[in-house]
């Protein structure tokens, strides 16, 4: 395993980390009363709007696919389309199962759809960025010893984070604490934000500590 792929990996995560902070603290020098809690809609669309479009520079720039190919422009049109509806409709599932878990049903539907909106941009967009639209690729990266580049092992971990942090954000919410990051969806996609951050450093040094054990194969 090269060094050098590790120091690309490290640095791809660390500007996504880095974007997030900037979503919580740039847009308050042009946005009066611009505050993570307090305008949370308006700072969930521009969160998932940088890391989306980060995610796709960094794809663009590193190219972390394992056999890149060239293909028609017909093709990669229709690779895209289908990259736009996959990621529409796993935010519809994350709607679906942030209900079925305990959300308001009618009531706070847009909170509960951008929240879903934040999930899929942490999880469903990575997958589309390394894998594509290719469902038997993603079974087989989150399947055991599935990863065939660090670069689908750091998407393992980062998606578990972020999945883990969004369960355990909801821990706070029927808390009788009446504290205002309580309101829903606050505490779950702070969860889920922290939980992605987190999955982002953790990726490179765990990939780094236990490089000698990890074996990549062609399948």
């Amino acid at each position: 395993m090269k060094e050098g792929e590790i120091r690309r990996l490290l640095a791809a995560n660390l500007l996504c980390v880095f974007s997030i902070v900037l979503t919580a603290v740039l847009p308050a020098f042009f946005w009066k009363g611009f505050t993570v809690l307090g305008t949370h809609l308006t700072w969930l669309c521009i969160c998932s709007v940088c890391v989306s479009t980060l995610n796709i520079i960094l794809h663009l720039v590193f190219r972390p696919n394992l056999t890149p190919k060239r293909s028609s422009f017909a093709h990669k049109i229709s690779r895209f389309l289908k990259c736009c509806i996959y990621f529409f409709m796993s935010c519809i599932l994350f709607h679906a199962i942030i209900v079925l878990y305990g959300a308001p049903l009618i009531e706070s539907v847009t909170e509960t759809f951008l929240f879903a909106v934040l999930l899929s941009t942490f999880t469903t967009l990575q997958c589309l960025c390394i894998l594509g639209p290719n469902i038997q690729a993603w079974i087989r990266v989150f399947s055991k010893n599935g990863a065939m580049s660090i670069w689908e092992s750091s998407l393992q971990i980062t998606t578990i984070c972020s999945i883990l942090g969004a369960w355990f954000g909801a821990f706070p919410i029927p808390l009788d604490w009446d504290r205002p990051w309580q309101v829903w969806p606050i505490s779950c996609s702070l969860g889920a934000t922290f939980g992605y951050m987190a999955g982002l450093i953790i990726a490179p040094l765990w990939i780094h500590w236990n490089r000698k054990q990890l074996t990549y194969k062609s399948r």
